[in-house]
């Protein structure tokens, strides 16, 4: 280990210093911008060897290691990389990103300042339905003419609700309670400072396809224009290991062992496992099916239960 009293330079990244404080838009009023951040890739190989500085170690073999790490789920190395946002973003959507517990955060308080007249607006055609088959998700655009209404009645609804809140003001009523009808749609600002292992963690929920399209939206600002700049390395691992792979089941792998050798012994061990009904048909409702089904769909191999009584 180098000598202590070794002076040491701060890890930069020139990519990421050449974006500082630029505001990346997301919807239609909200934004991401770095403000600070410490480390880098350079930081994680340096925790998970334990030393100072390069040394004689190639390039090759840094991206080795943290594809190692990644992929092998060694966190702490990535915990010693902090990246410092400050972020624009409506209160419906900050109530699912404030319940990742591993930042720092300073948010804006209406309690103190006035509320942030901005709210984010829908468009005719961006109204979604709900999905039949995920009680939290998103179905089909609605038909263009349902849109009209339904954003009409939106801007009607806010418009009050601002009038509403300005006038309590105006009467002097406690800004900490003339705040309380105002809707979801409002943008809040924050603060948020996280290290980079529970960020990617952040972005692996939030990027996925079943995540709200209005928070992954955020999350793929923040990963591809951010942390693809920040930690090239980590994030190219992380698109490989967490964000375009999958996790396999005991079970899941016992069936795709089966069907390498036939239809049948797949259809049966499907059965034997417990995602077909005894006698091998396919039971109306089961996501854990389901979710094997898109695997299956995802290697090229076809479930052969499917289309079956």
């Amino acid at each position: 280990m180098a000598d202590s009293e070794d002076l040491l330079a701060r890890v930069s990244v020139p990519a990421l210093d050449e974006i500082l404080g630029k505001r990346f838009p997301v919807l239609d009023d909200g934004f991401v911008r770095v403000v600070d951040y410490m480390g880098g890739d350079d930081s994680i190989v340096q925790a998970a060897r334990v030393s100072y500085g390069r040394g004689t170690k190639q390039i090759t073999e840094d991206r080795s290691l943290i594809r190692y790490l990644l992929r092998n789920r060694h966190t702490s190395p990535f915990e010693m990389c902090e990246l410092k946002l400050h972020v624009r973003v409506p209160m419906d959507c900050w109530r699912q990103w404030i319940r990742h517990r591993t930042a720092s955060v300073n948010e804006y308080s209406t309690r103190y300042s006035l509320a942030i007249t901005g709210t984010q607006k829908t468009p005719p055609g961006a109204w979604r339905s709900q999905s039949k088959d995920n009680k939290q998700g998103s179905g089909n655009p609605l038909e263009p003419s349902v849109g009209d209404d339904l954003s009409r009645e939106e801007a009607e609804l806010i418009e009050w609700a601002q009038q509403v809140y300005e006038h309590r003001i105006a009467e002097g009523v406690a800004r900490e309670q003339a705040r309380k009808d105002l809707p979801l749609s409002t943008y809040t600002e924050a603060y948020w400072k996280i290290d980079l292992h529970n960020l990617l963690h952040f972005l692996e929920l939030r990027m996925h396809d079943h995540a709200q399209q209005e928070i992954r939206g955020y999350a793929t600002v923040i990963g591809e224009e951010l942390v693809r700049r920040w930690a090239p390395i980590s994030w190219e691992a992380f698109v490989d290991y967490r964000l375009k792979a999958f996790a396999l089941s005991r079970a899941e792998i016992g069936v795709i062992e089966a069907l390498t050798r036939s239809a049948d012994e797949g259809r049966r061990a499907a059965a034997e496992e417990g995602f077909l009904e005894p006698d091998g048909r396919r039971p109306s409702k089961r996501r854990e099916l389901d979710e094997l089904e898109q695997k299956l769909a995802q290697l090229g191999l076809k479930a052969p239960w499917l289309g079956a009584g």
